[in-house]
């Protein structure tokens, strides 16, 4: 008894110590959860953004939906809490073994007595988790009840609208004797959604979108029915051995992503050691406005034997392609489908010509193993593809390995083992017609100031793997090769060196790269924290990759690969001088050359945010950038802070400014509003943007406003 006394007095000591210690009012028992600064974190995520086809709203959507169902650091497994981006392997083994030391957590503030937890990770971590006592869902009730009395339960209202006029919403003018090409619907954007969920109990929602240029139209025969984008899900989690059942629209993640991975996957990033590890997470609801990244049809796991669980699903949705007719009576196929289209806009005939023609089902399953002390993880999976229409694409020689056809079948393996401070995965599979793929590595903390990683990855050229997103260079797990090192090291306290080097090379030929190929990508990051509010970091990236010539510079009638390098540099510094004030600045600058021996072109941006608590229920932030590129080429990406649930990563080039302003006001327990003005303005530019964008004018305006109401 006086063990257990002494061992309780210690606890509770180290919770009222953190309690003095964390920056933040309230009682031991008690941590406010602050919402998260999601674009900070993005950034910190991230090493460069450098493309606006990534889908960043995954890292939102996962982000919120933690802040919105927190993790339950009680009872949350070793794959669970590696599902989070910000935890490294050793933080979770030392939680884990304080569990298993102490018992349940008393409060999230006994984090900072748990080894290698430091005050800035439980900063980062405390919006998504919280520390709680199992509650079975038999005491809560039934499931209409539970649905019911849910507090996490609101519907959002979005609208969006370019301010300026563009050219695809001018009236129709005659070209040719034709009449030209105009967008079929109204320059408004609209989204509606709702929620309604519990963490690891329930999870119901719908979602509706009208992009800009869309039109509101009744057709049946074509699947539009009002809103161009429809969804909907309903899953339930934990009902006895059913595991989990989803039905509507849902997402897959499955070992490290090679065979399944639709939803969050960060890839290369300043945060160099976690990111390569993709957490095995089963069926997930899908609740976001992407239109291609998920699953439409149902979904179950169900526990077998203590130690093993089985999971299978089907799905079947149209998605966009072009379709085309075979002018070759001897073609293998009369009608086939060259692309697929992944922009989600239905605006003109054209887009809407397009839209839903190709179908797609999709069915597997998954077996899974999970030894008692968590830390072996083993499993297989079986993903089957099946189109309604062939698929194939045009006769280009870098075509000459991609997939073609109407079904594909694609089998692999995956492994994950946690010992001590070390955690090894992997995952190989093999596609139907014979292309293999595997991806091999390892995280290690290898003492209280290193960590380490080291990945191995190949991937055939007829590797094919459609809903499969490991690491990799290429968009797709296909035609690459490559190894990656990792590192981390806090030299001294408040500060942190991140690195990565990455060599990969590419066997075959790719889009805009007519030869065999190869390259590489490195990145360093010191970051200084000086106090507990406060970050500066330098951040330097250099990535040698290649990519074909024009002729006039290559010298040759066709084309030639070229070695592009770009050098980029970011100087970050973010400071909260007062409990309301916060200020963020931001240098970004890159230096491209097309080969050895051209000019070197550059662009950068400079900017500053601040942000402002006016009052206990009314926040301001704002932005003022000046940028200046030499040509679309050197565009620099820059994260904006943006309505709840939507992401704004502009491409900044040529010359000028870029500012933008938004408040957010909770006007009682049940509405939330948000305004969001933003305004780019050019110099010496008659006109911004081309084709149906095109405006008349210097200037680029667009209004956001949102409304949330809590049932």
């Amino acid at each position: 008894m006086p063990a257990e006394w002494s061992a309780t007095g210690r606890r509770a000591g180290a919770v009222l110590l953190a309690a003095w210690l964390l920056p933040s009012p309230g009682a031991a028992q008690e941590f406010p959860r602050r919402a998260p600064a999601l674009d900070r974190l993005a950034q910190e995520l991230f090493a460069e953004i450098q493309t606006d086809q990534v889908p960043y709203e995954d890292l939102y959507g996962t982000l919120l939906n933690y802040y919105q169902s927190p993790l339950n650091l009680n009872t949350a497994t070793p794959e669970e809490l590696r599902a989070l981006p910000l935890l490294s392997e050793k933080q979770v083994a030392a939680l884990l073994r304080h569990r298993r030391a102490t018992g349940p957590l008393l409060s999230v503030y006994e984090l900072q007595a748990v080894p290698d937890w430091d005050v800035r990770t439980i900063a980062r971590v405390a919006p998504f988790v919280t520390v709680a006592s199992p509650r079975p869902n038999a005491v809560r009730g039934p499931l209409w009840q539970r649905i019911k009395h849910e507090e996490n339960n609101a519907v959002l209202l979005r609208y969006e609208r370019v301010v300026q006029q563009r050219k695809g919403y001018t009236p129709v003018d005659t070209f040719q004797g034709r009449p030209t090409l105009r967008y079929l619907g109204s320059p408004d954007a609209l989204a509606l959604r709702y929620r309604v969920s519990h963490a690891h109990d329930f999870s119901l929602g719908f979602t509706a979108e009208k992009d800009a240029g869309e039109p509101l139209a009744w057709r049946p025969a074509q699947r539009q029915f009002g809103p161009d984008f429809l969804s909907a899900h309903f899953v339930l989690y934990a009902q006895g051995k059913l595991k989990t059942l989803a039905v509507g629209d849902y997402q897959l993640q499955f070992g490290q992503g090679l065979l399944l991975s639709s939803g969050l996957a960060q890839g290369k990033g300043a945060e160099t050691i976690t990111s390569l590890r993709r957490p095995s997470l089963g069926v997930r609801p899908y609740a976001a406005l992407l239109e291609n990244t998920f699953f439409r049809g149902a979904a179950a796991t169900y526990q077998l034997a203590p130690r093993w669980e089985a999971s299978a699903f089907a799905s079947r949705k149209n998605i966009d392609a072009n379709t085309r007719q075979a002018t070759d009576s001897l073609a293998q196929f009369d009608e086939f489908s060259s692309s697929l289209l992944v922009t989600g806009l239905h605006r003109t005939a054209t887009e809407i010509a397009a839209r839903q023609r190709l179908a797609e089902t999709v069915g597997g399953g998954h077996l899974g193993y999970l030894s008692a002390d968590g830390n072996l993880a083993l499993g297989c999976t079986a993903v089957a593809t099946h189109y309604g229409t062939a698929f194939q694409k045009r006769a280009e020689p870098y075509n000459r390995f991609e997939f073609s056809g109407q079904r594909n079948l694609v089998v692999g393996a995956h492994y994950s083992y946690g010992w001590r401070n070390l955690l090894f995965f992997g995952e190989s599979g093999r596609s139907l017609g014979g292309g293999l793929g595997t991806v091999n590595g390892l995280l290690a903390s290898l003492g209280p100031a290193v960590d380490a990683a080291v990945l191995v990855r190949h991937y055939d050229a007829d590797f094919h793997t459609f809903y499969g997103n490991a690491l990799a260079e290429n968009t797709r797990n296909s035609n690459e090769s490559g190894f990656y090192l990792g590192l981390k090291i806090r030299p001294l306290p408040r500060w942190e060196m991140a690195a990565y080097f990455d060599q990969f090379r590419f066997p075959w030929l790719r889009y805009r790269v007519s030869a065999p190929s190869h390259g590489h990508d490195a990145l360093l990051r010191v970051a200084f924290t000086p106090t507990k509010t406060s970050l500066l970091y330098a951040q330097y990236r250099a990535r040698l990759k290649p990519l074909d010539l024009p002729t006039s510079l290559s010298g040759r009638p066709l084309p030639l690969p070229g070695q592009q390098l770009r050098h980029s540099l970011l100087l970050y510094c973010d400071a909260q001088p007062t409990t309301r004030l916060g200020l963020r600045t931001r240098l970004q600058a890159s230096y491209l050359r097309a080969d050895l021996g051209q000019p070197w072109r550059n662009g950068y941006v400079l900017s500053q945010d601040v942000t402002v608590q006016l009052a206990r229920h009314v926040s301001l932030a704002a932005r003022y950038a000046v940028f200046d590129t030499d040509d679309y080429d050197t565009r620099q990406y820059v994260f904006e802070q943006d309505v709840l649930y939507a992401v704004s990563v502009p491409a900044l080039y040529g010359q000028g400014t870029r500012a933008y302003v938004i408040a957010q006001a909770t006007l009682n327990q049940h509405f939330t509003l948000w305004l969001r003005y933003a305004d780019t303005r050019y110099r010496h530019q008659a006109t911004v943007g081309s084709g149906l964008e095109e405006i008349q004018g210097a200037a680029r305006s667009e209004l956001t406003a949102q409304v949330r109401y809590r049932l």
